[in-house]
């Protein structure tokens, strides 16, 4: 399984961080002071990496929460077919399709990067050579 635990209080702007059961991106991370009853508690505000969903939380900093492995990899555009493009992954030369990015500058045979988390991939960017 591609996901670990952390406490809450080692999370910082621009770490992932699973919500909902989807991977998400902090954009925003505050932490109030422990109270007469009670813990300090951390609110984080985050994007959804694969559906742009703005997700937040509210939680004691010193509880677990699930941190996905999210890597980021590299590939090769191959080819176009309507609204699917094909890319063979420069790590291990496997190719694999998903639905064209929003990216300028795609064109059969440039480098792209990508991230993947649990069999979904999102194309970042193109490379520039």
């Amino acid at each position: 399984m591609a996901r670990k635990v952390v406490e809450v209080r080692t999370l910082k702007v621009g770490n992932y961080v699973m919500i909902d059961n989807a991977p998400c991106k902090i954009v925003s991370y505050t932490t109030s002071k422990p109270g007469k009853h009670g813990s300090a508690k951390a609110r984080a505000e985050a994007m959804g990496i694969f559906d742009n969903q703005r997700r937040t939380f509210i939680l004691p900093v010193d509880s677990k929460i699930e941190v996905p492995v999210v890597e980021r990899k590299s590939g090769q555009l191959l080819a176009t077919m309507g609204k699917m493009i094909q890319i063979m992954d420069l790590g291990d030369y496997s190719t694999f399709e998903m639905e064209i990015p929003d990216l300028k500058g795609l064109e059969d045979g440039v480098e792209i990067e990508y991230t993947e988390f649990e069999g979904m991939r999102l194309a970042d960017r193109v490379k520039k050579s």
